[in-house]
């Protein structure tokens, strides 16, 4: 049976704010959904992505990189072609983890088209906030001559909104480092994902920590996840609680001897808590919970 790796992330409080998409009428900035009944921010898995392909990319070749003076993806092989059937070609880690699609149309009626798909190895989930927007916007105005194209006639300042929600933002991933052409590469997949720093989105003036500040990791044979989500608002050191998580162990739906948990979560367990996860590995910090969860994956493949 396979190992399966799953992992939750919850950031540290910070205020998420984007000047674009303000066009007449519209100051809907910040994506959101209904979470629970509520209005949530949520941010796109394909950010969180991007900001790791960069990581990755620090530590060795990645095929697709950003450049950021042309604004545009530069390829260093866009036909895929390591990953042919016969091919001896080096793959590159990031259509390792997060796979690739190139699709192309057939050229003329009566022919197919071709699609190259690889499906990534490393999945990961919308992050979402982890209390409700209350609707916060804030009133700006930019220097004349600032934005020519919002600045119509005149040389008074422009004025504009932004939509800002100060929260944490939580996601999952799963990862199952068998299906991986490289299999150690999941290791530098968690310890990436751990010093994420800034995720962007839509536009590089904000800066959002992205490193988490509380992990939960497990490592299963199981292949349902069960622990994405996992936090919860409290008032507790941290901010955060796991409760839910905390249920599913009790229950035996998930066994604490396959958990590593790290940050501020743990030091907010009560001593009750903490004989509910007995089994389960408890560190002060995120960089010592991701060292040993890496420990137990590389153990799991010998």
């Amino acid at each position: 049976m396979s190992l399966h790796v799953f992992a939750a992330f919850v950031t540290p409080l910070g205020t998420a704010a984007n000047n674009r998409g303000l066009t007449e009428g519209n100051i809907t900035s910040l994506q959101k959904l209904v979470w629970n009944g509520q209005v949530h921010t949520t941010v796109s898995a394909e950010s969180i992505r991007f900001a790791l392909r960069r990581r990755l990319n620090a530590l060795e070749p990645c095929n697709r990189t950003y450049d950021d003076a042309l604004r545009a993806n530069e390829w260093k092989d866009k036909d895929f072609s390591a990953w042919a059937a016969k091919s001896k070609e080096k793959t590159y880690i990031d259509d390792d983890l997060l796979g690739f699609m190139a699709a192309e149309g057939a050229k003329q009626e009566g022919d197919k088209g071709t699609a190259k798909v690889r499906r990534a190895v490393l999945e990961v989930s919308r992050a979402v906030s982890l209390t409700p927007w209350s609707g916060d916007v804030t009133f700006n105005a930019a220097s004349p001559g600032a934005t020519p194209s919002a600045q119509k006639k005149g040389s008074n300042p422009v004025p504009y909104g932004t939509e800002m929600h100060a929260t944490r933002y939580q996601y999952g991933v799963a990862l199952t480092p068998d299906a991986l052409r490289v299999p150690a590469r999941a290791v530098t997949a968690l310890n990436q994902l751990c010093a994420l720093g800034p995720v962007a989105g839509n536009h590089g003036r904000f800066l959002f920590d992205f490193s988490p500040e509380s992990v939960v990791f497990r490592l299963t044979q199981e292949a349902a996840p069960r622990i994405l989500y996992a936090f919860e608002p409290s008032s507790r050191p941290g901010g955060v609680e796991l409760a839910a998580l905390l249920r599913k162990v009790k229950s035996g739906d998930v066994p604490a001897k396959e958990l590593v948990l790290g940050g501020q979560a743990v030091e907010g367990l009560s001593a009750e808590e903490r004989e509910v996860l007995s089994g389960a590995e408890l560190h002060a910090g995120v960089v010592a919970a991701c060292r040993a969860a890496c420990k137990r994956m590389e153990a799991g493949k010998r």
